[in-house]
């Protein structure tokens, strides 16, 4: 195995799959996937917002409110396909300098002893808080704004629950790359163009 220094690229592919970390990924991703159509419902809303305000001369706390609310669901729920896609914002400046395998410790000891007990703390925060919502029927304080609003809280802790499902495969997949267990895959070629897959 060489120390040569990979491209971020380059070591996304590099890191090998498992039974358990491709279905993961497999089911994290589909759910982004299907979850970012909800981009399409904010454009909706936000340009329904404007028609109203700007050419009907009524605005609509309701309109207002509900782009928010698909604005954050659609954040929420796609943060997961981003981590198993490898797409989210890196500060790690001196990663990249490193060999594969020194890139695969520091995700799987980050993953393991940062990322998933805070995003434990969260989820456990936030499943109260969206119950919490539900149980006194919790809605906008301004008068004609949404009702239930325990419907969008509920999505902030199921978004943080698909981020720490995308951060465990990662780390079973660091674990393969490392010790070989969970045993390595080849779960074949993307059917999309052919190309290694990415869930």
């Amino acid at each position: 195995m060489t120390n040569k220094p990979v491209s971020l690229d380059a070591a996304v592919d590099a890191l090998p799959y498992n039974r358990l970390s491709w279905w993961l990924d497999r089911l994290v991703a589909g759910v982004g996937r299907w979850c970012s159509w909800l981009w399409l419902a904010v454009l909706a809303v936000v340009l329904s917002n404007v028609f109203s305000r700007f050419v009907m001369n009524e605005g609509s706390i309701a309109l207002e409110e509900l782009s928010w609310h698909f604005f954050g669901a659609a954040m929420m729920l796609t943060l997961g396909y981003a981590v198993v896609r490898d797409d989210h914002v890196r500060v790690d400046v001196l990663r990249e300098k490193f060999s594969l395998k020194a890139q695969a410790w520091i995700e799987l000891v980050a993953i393991v002893l940062l990322a998933l007990p805070i995003l434990y703390l969260m989820i456990d925060a936030l499943v109260p808080y969206a119950y919490k919502a539900y149980t006194f029927s919790e809605r906008s304080q301004a008068p004609s704004g949404l009702p239930h609003r325990f419907i969008f809280k509920s999505v902030l802790p199921l978004g943080l629950m698909l981020v720490a499902v995308a951060l465990f495969s990662r780390g079973l997949r660091c674990a393969t790359f490392l010790f070989r267990f969970p045993r390595e895959i080849q779960p074949g070629t993307d059917e999309r163009d052919g190309t290694h897959p990415h869930p």
